[in-house]
């Protein structure tokens, strides 16, 4: 009889082990499977060192006046010539604002801005006058404040203005003859301009910018032995525009760390 009851209890034991382990793989086959993790991608950055390069056009504003003809051979006239060149900067984001700073070098096209005047009195009475000034390089070191808005930058830059010339060139039509000297190498000046930037990938940036660069005032004075208005001492008052278009590639040291997930 006892062995019996042994018997029962056992059966009873191994019953309930059963359920209990087919109840578990039931459990287990309809739980779902954990979702795959989704890759969120880190925040954009403005914050970076940067170099890149560009492509536009520059219109010198400007007045030539001289002491003998009191002629202003410019009349306000606006002449363009094609620039080219780099860019280096850097860059720090605060929020939505961005600091930086940036230094810029352009080629200027050989432009010789020259028009022309009539003098009517003297032994040189009835010849015509051409006179101009080239700008052969544009240099700006500027400061940067911009606002952005992710992969979108709005900014303002004021700064310092370097501009070589290549001389004087005065030029009597009539005669043909022609003279050109220098008493500069570079002109000085001030600098502030506008543009927008916008980032196509995380490390490759497009951009449009305007600048104004206004320059102080240049002379030249022709030699007593030039057969082109001897003594004649030339002024040029000259300011630029520049319209231009680059591409920056940012060295992003200043990245969120490692890519987060998220399930």
């Amino acid at each position: 009889m006892k062995t019996k009851r042994h018997a029962i209890l056992l059966a009873i034991i191994a019953a309930a082990g059963i359920g209990g382990a087919r109840s578990t793989s039931a459990a287990d086959l309809t739980r779902p499977a954990p979702p795959a993790p989704v890759y969120v991608p880190p925040p954009f950055t403005w914050t970076a060192f940067y170099i890149g390069g560009n492509l536009g056009g520059a219109w010198a504003q400007g007045n030539v006046t001289d002491t003998l003809t009191a002629l202003n051979f410019s009349n306000g006239n606006s002449n363009g010539v094609f620039v080219g060149g780099g860019q280096a900067g850097f860059n720090y984001q605060i929020n939505n604002f961005v600091l930086g700073a940036e230094f810029d070098f352009d080629l200027a096209a050989n432009n010789n801005n020259a028009t022309g005047g009539v003098v009517i009195a003297g032994p040189l009475g009835g010849h015509t006058f051409t006179a101009g000034v080239n700008n052969g390089w544009i240099n700006t070191f500027t400061g940067r404040l911009g606002v952005a808005w992710d992969r979108v930058l709005l900014y303002g830059k004021a700064g310092g203005a370097w501009v070589g010339n290549g001389g004087f060139t005065v030029t009597d039509v009539t005669s043909g003859l022609s003279i050109t000297g220098s008493s500069n190498n570079s002109n000085s000046g001030w600098t502030a301009g506008a543009g927008f930037e916008w980032a196509f990938a995380n490390n490759w940036t497009v951009r449009a910018e305007y600048d104004y660069i206004g320059l102080g005032s240049r002379s030249f004075t022709i030699p007593a032995t030039s057969p082109v208005l001897p003594g004649d001492t030339f002024t040029a008052n000259r300011n630029i525009q520049m319209v231009t278009v680059g591409i920056n590639y940012l060295f992003n040291w200043g990245s969120p760390g490692p890519v987060p997930t998220r399930y």
